[in-house]
């Protein structure tokens, strides 16, 4: 597992939800940080995608375990 500055565990929210907060907690950070998102809703997978794509920030790795995705998100 790749290191990472911080965690935000959106677990149990539905979409749009785990973007927003990963929106806002990514907003707080300082750029090259990386941002590790939990999630149990499936849409998620395809939503980070397009929110790395959209914003700019690099989705550096993604996988699902025990039906909770994670994601870490590298700011721009």
């Amino acid at each position: 597992m790749a290191n990472f500055d911080q965690e935000l565990d959106a677990s149990g929210l539905n979409c749009p939800l785990p973007i927003l907060r990963a929106k806002k907690t990514l907003n707080g950070m300082e750029s090259g940080q990386v941002l590790r998102v939990i999630a149990t809703d499936p849409g998620s997978v395809k939503d980070f995608e397009a929110f790395a794509k959209q914003t700019g920030n690099e989705l550096v790795e993604s996988g699902e375990e025990n039906g909770k995705y994670t994601f870490l998100l590298k700011k721009k």
